[in-house]
């Protein structure tokens, strides 16, 4: 199993996760021509959403201050961002950046971790992705913050059905599968070099039940494919295409406003000189007729610990939400298996 010590390839790809998912606006805003200003301005602004919750602290005034800040990335695979259904978030990842220890943490949690959603208790025990299928953006990251004890002070949500688009407006990508498989009318051969439309991509990038590592592969395959796109659109006059803007800001969700990814622009992007990467290891169990994954009390203090010293907070228990094994063991409930099914399992 493997932790905060990832090769230098590892590395440059969360990087890029960060750049492309969220950090694409960022560096726009960061590098902006004057005369770009607006159309900069105008995708941020069509980003904005607010989590509608009240934060565990005052976000605004710990950006302004420099402070280490956190950000929950959320992605969703149904559907746009504007639908009734909205879906559940089959990607998760806590962000930390400290600017000042120049350092990046990026803490992957499964989309299947067992867990107690706050404010829907007769719902629960659920998947943790359930969250933002239950409550939307303000859900996901109170449930996030009482399972780790850890101050969430922004979030995004993209689509990432939205990611056709991105790839299309960039020309397509070029990537090397890494395992062969067929899905969703597209074949994949390990070793072989292919250039991706959109739909390829997104096929390439869903798959999970056929992958030896399950979720944690096809979170890898969408990061594969997102370092793809930052690699066709690295350079500013791409990052400034209006029509690459809209396409990310389309499909994407965010209470980060231009003015906060401004003074990120000015003063956290050193933190990406150390980069250190982790994922929350769970045990499989069947609870309530779904496939949870469930985190020993040890797994989630590691956790925590990681991401409150990067934030320069002082050291704190964990947090109670999550499924244990003992928990699991006595839970059987079928209202709760239909609540579960009903949101989108």
């Amino acid at each position: 199993m493997r932790h905060e010590h990832e090769p230098k390839q590892r590395k440059h790809t969360v990087r890029n996760v960060i750049l492309t998912v969220i950090l694409v606006l960022l560096v726009s805003v960061g590098a902006y021509a004057a005369r770009k200003y607006y159309n900069i301005k105008h995708a941020v602004d069509n980003t904005y959403q607010s989590a509608g919750i009240k934060k565990n602290r005052n976000a605004n005034a710990v950006i302004q201050a420099k402070s280490p800040i956190s950000i929950l990335i959320m992605g969703t695979d149904t559907g746009a961002l504007g639908r009734s259904y909205k879906g559940r978030t089959d990607t998760m990842m806590l962000i930390t950046l400290n600017p000042k220890k120049d350092k990046t943490t990026i803490t992957s949690i499964p989309r299947d971790t067992g867990v107690t959603i706050p404010g829907y208790e007769s719902e629960s025990p659920s998947k943790i992705n359930a969250a933002y299928a239950f409550g939307s953006s303000g859900t996901a990251i109170k449930t996030v913050q009482e399972m780790l004890n850890v101050p969430i002070d922004f979030y995004a949500v993209m689509n990432m059905g939205g990611m056709e688009k991105v790839v299309n407006a960039v020309g397509g990508v070029t990537i090397t599968p890494t395992l062969s498989f067929s899905y969703d009318g597209y074949t994949f051969t390990k070793g072989q070099s292919a250039k991706m439309n959109g739909k390829k991509a997104l096929a390439y990038s869903r798959m999970r039940y056929s992958d030896p590592d399950g979720d944690y592969g096809r979170q890898t395959r969408q990061r594969e494919v997102i370092m793809a796109i930052m690699s066709k659109a690295g350079s500013i006059s791409s990052l400034l295409n209006k029509d690459f803007l809209d396409s990310v800001s389309s499909q994407m969700k965010t209470d980060l406003t231009f003015s906060d990814l401004s003074a990120i622009a000015q003063n956290y992007l050193g933190a990406r000189k150390s980069v250190s990467q982790t994922h929350l290891q769970g045990t499989g169990q069947t609870v309530n007729g779904q496939s949870m994954e469930l985190m020993a009390k040890s797994e989630l203090q590691r956790v925590t610990n990681l991401n409150r010293k990067n934030l320069g907070l002082d050291h704190a228990t964990t947090g109670n939400i999550a499924l244990s094994v003992s928990d699991a063991s006595s839970s059987s409930d079928s209202s709760v298996q239909s609540a579960n099914v009903n949101a989108g399992n």
